[in-house]
Parts: C-alpha cells; sequence; structure tokens
C-alpha cells in the first residue's frame, strides 16, 4: 500500500483550523492533515519549532507537504529554513516570500490600535477587505469568517501581528527548493496581491502558479473545491 503523504495545513491571521475545514474535509483520502496551533506564538520561528512538533513522529519515509495560507505561508517558509527533515512538496496560498516592507508598518500598527480598541469592527474591516467584492452579500461566508475571527480574539491577532512584522526574507530560500510546489493566489485577494505570487513562483524551479476565479484572499473558505482539486493534484505528484 502507498504511505499516504503528511499533509501540514497552517491557518492566517485571525485564524484557526476551520479556515482549513473547507478544503481539508476533501483531502482526507490523500492525505494524513496535521493544522498546527499558531495562535500562541509572536515570532515565526516559534511558530516554526511548535509546528514541527506537530509532525515530530511522521517517518523520515513518508512525505512531507506543507501548504501555508496567508500567514501560514510566512510560517512554511520557515519551517523551509528551519527544516529537520525532508520536505517533499509546498504549497503558498494568497501569500508571500519577501519580508514585511516597511510602507506596511503603519497599518500594521493602525491594526493593532483598532484591535485593541474594537475587535469587532477591526475583523469587519479585514473580511470585507479579504473577500471577492461578490461575496460581501454571502452572509454565510461572512458569518463564518467573523466567527473565526472573534473566537481567536485580539490578544492572539496581535501576537500574529508581531510575527509577521518580524518575519525573514525567504526569497533566496525559494531559489533552492527543487521540489514541487505550488502557488495559488484569488484573482481579487487585495491583502497579498497577485504579484507577490507571481514573485514566489518565479523563484520556485518546480512551481505552478494557479490563479483562484471568483476568489480574494480567503481563496480556501471561498473556493473550497479549486483549492482542494489543486492540493490533490500537488498531492498525487508524490505518490
Amino acid at each position: 500500500m502507498t504511505t499516504k503523504p503528511a499533509l501540514v495545513l497552517l491557518h492566517g491571521l485571525l485564524n484557526d483550523e476551520r479556515v482549513w475545514q473547507p478544503v481539508a474535509s476533501r483531502l482526507l483520502a490523500y492525505a494524513d492533515i496535521h493544522i498546527p496551533n499558531l495562535r500562541r506564538q509572536d515570532r515565526m520561528a516559534q511558530m516554526s519549532r511548535d509546528a514541527w512538533a506537530e509532525v515530530a513522529d511522521v517517518p523520515a519515509t513518508t512525505p512531507l507537504v506543507l501548504a501555508g495560507f496567508s500567514m501560514g505561508g510566512y510560517v512554511a517558509l520557515q519551517m523551509l529554513a528551519d527544516a529537520p527533515r525532508r520536505v517533499d512538496a509546498l504549497a503558498l496560498i494568497d501569500t508571500a516570500c519577501r519580508p514585511e516592507p516597511a510602507v506596511n508598518l503603519a497599518a500594521r500598527e493602525a491594526l493593532i490600535a483598532s484591535l485593541h480598541a474594537d475587535v469587532a469592527s477591526a475583523v469587519d474591516g479585514l473580511l470585507r477587505l479579504g473577500v471577492h467584492p461578490d461575496r460581501l452579500a454571502d452572509t454565510a461566508l461572512l458569518d463564518a469568517g467573523r466567527r473565526i475571527m472573534l473566537d481567536v480574539g485580539a490578544p492572539a491577532a496581535i501576537r500574529q501581528l508581531h510575527a509577521i512584522i518580524h518575519r525573514a526574507d525567504h526569497r533566496a530560500l525559494l531559489g533552492k527548493f527543487a521540489a514541487p510546489a505550488l502557488v495559488l493566489c484569488g484573482r481579487e485577494d487585495r491583502i497579498t496581491p497577485l504579484a507577490l505570487s507571481q514573485e514566489s513562483a518565479a523563484l520556485l524551479p518546480q512551481a505552478k502558479l494557479v490563479l483562484i476565479e471568483n476568489a480574494g484572499h480567503w481563496a480556501p473558505m471561498e473556493q473550497p473545491d479549486e483549492v482542494a482539486a489543486h492540493l490533490i493534484d500537488l498531492l498525487l505528484r508524490l505518490v
């Protein structure tokens, strides 16, 4: 029997495992899924360490795949930098490989202040910016996203934002990753625009770049069928 790959799904800012659930439920036949908790740490190195601990018991002979959404993509790249074992495939979804641009710092600090002052208002602003404009009337999607973000809460989000602000530059690392790679980006992603995904794909020697139509930044929740289908294709390359 072929060993199923171990798939590490890494969630984003103000998210938990529920942001991946619509995708993960479609992948159970193809991979053993691990979703680390990235809400307790305030540095990428800590997130990487704790994520690696989640798969410490995975045999070295089992293929290992990292898939990071948004902030989770930054964690996936830090995991590559820290890797105690081979990573057999990589998926980056609505994310980037650059360090935090100085021009973004004022907006990050403003978000931290708004989370302190009124977390519900901050969450609504992030949701409206994150989803495709055509989905702003999709109350089921917005309610699901709002519930996740409010449950995660301001203290965890502020820790995550400090980790994001201090993340490393992983562009050189991508150029050395010779295994299969997938880069997905929602066509209307206004948080990590397409140019950032194009940069990551250009650096990865074996990358496939895919645009997810009718999606903004929240592609795993906006278009879970399509995201899952591309991840399945990536997993099948390891069989």
